[in-house]
């Protein structure tokens, strides 16, 4: 058994991309089903596969569908911080302030050098009417470059 898979994988690994080979049994091999097959699983295991579904399911309106994906995509990568982002942006849609100010502390904790995200967190901060601290977080957002940061610490906060 393990001759034949041996095999069937050196007569895939010359057949060019997308073409089939038809053996004299009439069964016809194609390495393209095979390739796009694995990558899929591959893909369907990592943090980035669930993060891109979860947004997807954000924008067609299932917040809580999004959430489960992000918490998937957290589950198998602890530190990926665009998935506690897009979280957090999803409970702020369902004004979940709370929830959604802890996953931008998480964001901002494994990646400080985010602008975007201590400006948003600041947004939040004043949606919860801690204006000081929401002006200490636009500064810092603008500090690092974010523009939206700096025009919210010009009109807010000064």
């Amino acid at each position: 058994m393990k001759k034949r898979t041996a095999f069937i994988g050196a007569i895939l690994s010359v057949i060019p991309l997308g073409q089939p080979l038809i053996m004299k049994t009439g069964v016809v091999l194609s390495s393209t089903g095979l390739i796009l097959n694995l990558s899929e699983k591959v893909r369907a295991e990592s943090a980035e596969f669930y993060t891109n579904r979860g947004n997807k399911k954000g924008v067609s309106g299932d917040h809580y569908g999004a959430i489960a994906d992000f918490n998937k995509a957290i589950e198998i990568n602890p530190n990926y911080d665009s998935a506690y982002v897009n979280r957090g942006a999803t409970k702020m849609n369902l004004k979940n302030y709370y929830g959604a100010l802890a996953d931008y502390n998480k964001a901002i904790e494994i990646n400080p050098s985010d602008g975007t995200y201590y400006t948003v967190r600041g947004w939040i901060k004043n949606i919860l009417g801690d204006f000081k601290l929401a002006c200490n977080d636009f500064r810092k957002g603008s500090y690092l470059g974010d523009k939206v940061g700096t025009k919210a610490f010009e009109s807010y906060c000064k």
